[in-house]
């Protein structure tokens, strides 16, 4: 892929300000879904100030080299779920959160130290693009259901069948960003993701207007009570405005005296084993990159040190908001579409990540955003993961039978969604797609040439 703008390019003036908003706007909308999830006093705005610190630190470890964003970890929803449900006190639970990020990024840290000591080498062997392929098409497969349900959802009422209002505003989105991508000049081609969400927004605020005047609920697609939540909660003041972010560190003060090795055993049990589970998403996420940007990062800055960057951060991450980081999908998708992969992009991103977490009005109105919306967006962002993951395939030998099988076996566990549990341990459908084709790939790796002609 020709890029615009490479890892080391610097765009300038407010070219950087609107490339750095997309690439917010891209993760925010998932990023605040799991403080919303848990709940227990978490705020999308700490999860905010956490994301854009984690970033900070992971580009620090890769030496900027590797430009992607981190966002809420999926992935350990259930693990922070445990942190409170073991607890005696909210208190304990935030300090929960915390103990539990240290424990998965120290699993992330001592991975880190072997890979340096044993090489990368044995990665490639293990995950050829016959693997790593389909693993990450089936990351944007996975994500189809979740991106369409939530095109036809509306966000102030539930329809029995089918919301077409909603469905209109999220291809209205769809659309939009489409066309700025292929057929805008300049700035429209770099920014396709903004103009796409606000010409969706436009049109559910427009349905929704008629809808609260006319009395039809189908039309009603914008919560704008959102914005009374956050701003005028408390008449207006300065909080209206300004207003600091509710951070996990200053809530779990009062909770770390009663940690006991029951409650820290609890933590270890839900954190740790997820860590590894996260491992092999982290390799598909990066190898996924290394296809947009053109070079390979597990070897420049190195697997070692992506891991290092994404485990500190996660750490960093759960301080402040009580979510562990991941790299997002979304932000790659977002530099694959508009081509821009440069590294300030997403340090302006991270940073106004930060500072935006106290602006009151911009938090209340990423909240705002109607489902509908983002999933539009989501149809092109999850789209280009997946599609990027077919690409990595156009090399591979199918008339050789052990690259058919497996990557037939990863893509039908995958998009069949094959989870397994094992206690309090849920291995996702993507690593257990990723696992069972490297052992595939293995065992039929044992006969030389993978096949021979049938006779």
């Amino acid at each position: 892929m020709e890029l615009i703008y490479d890892v080391g390019d610097k765009p300038k003036g407010l070219s950087l300000i609107a490339f750095a908003l997309q690439q917010m706007l891209a993760i925010l909308a998932a990023t605040i879904a799991v403080p919303v999830i848990i709940g227990n006093g978490l705020t999308p705005a700490a999860a905010m100030f956490g994301a854009g610190v984690g970033t900070i630190v992971y580009l620090l470890f890769t030496q900027r080299k590797s430009p992607v964003f981190l966002g809420s970890s999926f992935a350990f929803i259930g693990s922070m779920s445990a942190a409170f449900a073991g607890s005696v006190s909210m208190a304990q639970g935030m300090a929960g959160l915390i103990l539990g990020a240290i424990c998965a990024g120290l699993v992330y840290v001592l991975l880190a130290v072997l890979i340096k000591v044993v090489g990368v080498d044995w990665i490639n062997k293990l995950m050829p693009p016959v693997v790593i392929g389909p693993t990450v098409a089936i990351i944007g497969l996975s994500l189809s259901s979740n991106a369409i349900g939530d095109l036809r959802s509306s966000d102030v009422v539930e329809l029995q069948g089918t919301n077409y209002a909603a469905i209109v505003c999220g291809i209205i989105t769809l659309f939009v960003t489409m066309i700025c991508t292929v057929y805008g000049k300049k700035m429209l081609k770099l920014i396709p993701f903004i103009i796409g969400i606000l010409a969706g927004y436009a049109a559910a605020a427009v349905m929704t207007a008629i809808g609260n005047s006319a009395g039809i609920d189908a039309l009603k697609i914008i919560d704008f009570s959102v914005f009374e939540r956050y701003m005028f909660a408390d008449g207006v003041s300065l909080s209206t405005f300004l207003r600091m972010p509710d951070l996990v560190v200053i809530k779990a003060a009062d909770g770390l005296g009663d940690i006991d090795s029951s409650y820290f055993l609890t933590i270890l049990v839900a954190y740790t084993p997820v860590a590894f589970v996260v491992f092999a998403e982290h390799i598909a996420d990066h190898k996924n990159l290394s296809s947009v940007i053109g070079r390979d990062l597990l070897t420049d800055p190195g697997l070692s040190r992506t891991l290092l960057g994404d485990g500190v951060g996660s750490m960093f991450g759960a301080v402040f908001g009580g979510c562990p980081n991941t790299t997002y999908g979304e932000s790659v998708g977002c530099v694959a579409i508009t081509r821009n992969a440069s590294v300030i992009t997403i340090i302006t991103a991270a940073i106004g990540c930060i500072l935006l977490s106290f602006i009151t009005p911009f938090v209340a109105f990423i909240d705002s955003i109607p489902s509908c919306v983002m999933g539009g967006v989501c149809v092109a962002l999850y789209g280009f993961i997946a599609v990027s993951g077919l690409k990595m395939l156009g090399k591979v030998d199918f008339d050789n039978d052990r690259n058919l099988f497996t990557a037939s076996v990863i893509l039908i566990a995958g998009i069949g969604g094959l989870s397994l549990n094992f206690g309090a341990v849920t291995l996702t459908e993507i690593a257990t797609a990723l696992i069972l084709g490297m052992i595939v790939n293995l065992l039929l790796s044992a006969k030389k040439g993978g096949s021979e002609p049938q006779k």
